[in-house]
């Protein structure tokens, strides 16, 4: 299991546990993490699981795919570090990512 961390937009941390091969957005809604939507179900076609990654895990975990900067175009507040959580696989590697979510979805 890899330990993944979300901050909410008023600061409350919740670190959960994911399953590598499962997204950090179905590692969200399994454990209830408030601030993700998910309306599409991880199908990359919303904006509603808008997360922000911490400088500190940018490089490894990347950029989004052309689809996904596509999508981002609908979400709220967009930051240089912004992602789809639904679009981020977890592996053992992000042991410790820790991730921000925006005060709304779009």
């Amino acid at each position: 299991m890899v330990k993944i961390t979300f901050i909410d937009a008023d600061g409350t941390a919740r670190t959960v546990e994911g399953e590598v091969g499962a997204t950090v957005m179905e590692t969200a809604i399994k454990h209830g993490v408030p601030g993700i939507e998910a309306e599409c179900g991880g199908a990359c076609a919303c904006s509603t699981c808008h997360v922000y990654i911490d400088e500190a895990w940018r490089e490894k975990v990347g950029g989004p795919s052309p689809m996904e900067e596509d999508m981002l175009d609908f979400a709220y507040g967009v930051q240089p570090n912004s992602r789809l959580s639904c679009q981020i696989k977890v592996s053992e590697e992000f042991d410790g990512l820790t991730v921000r979510t925006p005060d709304r979805q779009a």
